[in-house]
C-alpha cells in the first residue's frame, strides 16, 4: 500500500510539472551522451538493467546502472554514477559467480556552445570514479577517469545525429579512446529511436560496436527505453539487452 500511494504521488508530481519544461533528454539508451544538461533546479535520475555478454565465457548482469543528475545551472550540470554487476565465467563443471559495486563515479557537464549552422550543440562531460566507493577488491586499485565531448546537429525537426569523441582510463587499464556515432528519429511527440556505431582504440586493439533502441515518453517528465547490441569481428562484446527508466523532478521555483 505504502509503495503504491509513493507511486502515485511520484506519478502526479511528474505529471502536474510536464507543462514547464521540454521533454526530458538523457544519455539513455544509446551510448552516445546527449550535450543537453538538466534544467536548473532539476533533478534527474536515470536507470538501467543490461545483460551483456563477451568473448571468453565471460558474461554480466548490470542490476541496477544509475546516473543521478542535478541542473546546478544553465551551464553546469553534477553528476554520480554507480553499476552493480554481477560477473559470471562459466568455467565447466559450474559457473563462478560474483557481485560487486563498481567505483562510484563523481562528475560534472558543462554546456560549450549552442547549434549554430554547422556548429553543433556541444557540452563537455567529465567523471572520474573513486575506488572508495567501491567493493573492497577495486580498494587498491587507482582512480578511473573518463572525459568525452558531446556533439549534436539537428538534420531536420525529427531527425538529429549526435555524436561522442573521449578517452577513458585509469583502474590499472590502458588508456583507450573512443568514439560514437548515433542518428535519432523522433517518432511523432512520444517515440524516439535510433541507430549507433561505437568503439575503442587501445594499446591491446580496437574494438567496434553496433546496436539500436527505442524510447516511450510517458510525459514529458519521464521515459521508458529498449536497446540491444553486438560486436563486430573479434571485440570482445558478443551482444548485450538493456532495459531503463528515466524520470525528473523540479527541486525549487522556476
Amino acid at each position: 500500500m505504502r509503495l503504491f500511494i509513493l507511486t502515485t504521488v511520484l506519478f502526479l508530481s511528474l505529471k502536474a510539472n510536464a507543462q514547464h519544461t521540454e521533454k526530458i533528454e538523457t544519455d539513455r539508451p544509446d551510448q552516445t551522451e546527449t550535450p543537453y544538461l538538466v534544467p536548473k533546479k532539476y533533478f534527474q535520475a536515470e536507470i538501467g538493467f543490461n545483460i551483456q555478454k563477451y568473448q571468453f565465457d565471460y558474461s554480466q548482469v548490470v542490476h541496477p546502472t544509475s546516473v543521478l543528475k542535478y541542473g546546478l545551472t544553465n551551464r553546469f550540470e553534477l553528476r554520480l554514477e554507480s553499476n552493480f554487476i554481477t560477473q559470471y565465467l562459466h568455467y565447466i563443471p559450474e559457473t563462478i559467480t560474483n557481485t560487486v559495486l563498481a567505483p562510484v563515479e563523481l562528475g560534472t557537464k558543462v554546456r560549450l556552445f549552442e547549434e549554430k549552422g554547422l556548429l553543433p550543440k556541444t557540452s563537455i562531460i567529465a567523471h572520474i570514479g573513486l575506488p572508495f566507493l567501491a567493493s573492497k577488491q577495486f580498494h587498491s586499485a587507482p582512480a578511473t577517469y573518463t572525459a568525452r565531448v558531446s556533439m549534436q546537429n539537428s538534420l531536420s525537426d525529427n531527425v538529429a545525429l549526435g555524436y561522442n569523441v573521449g578517452v577513458e582510463g585509469g583502474g590499472g587499464e590502458p588508456t583507450a579512446v573512443f568514439y560514437t556515432f548515433a542518428p535519432g528519429f523522433n517518432i511523432g511527440e512520444k517515440w524516439y529511436t535510433y541507430v549507433e556505431a561505437f568503439g575503442s582504440f587501445a594499446d591491446g586493439g580496437a574494438e567496434h560496436n553496433l546496436d539500436g533502441g527505442i524510447a516511450y515518453f510517458t510525459s514529458k517528465n519521464t521515459q521508458i527505453d529498449l536497446s540491444a547490441g553486438f560486436g563486430l569481428g573479434e571485440s570482445s562484446l558478443k551482444h548485450y539487452v538493456a532495459l531503463g527508466f528515466s524520470f525528473r523532478l523540479p527541486t525549487g521555483k522556476h
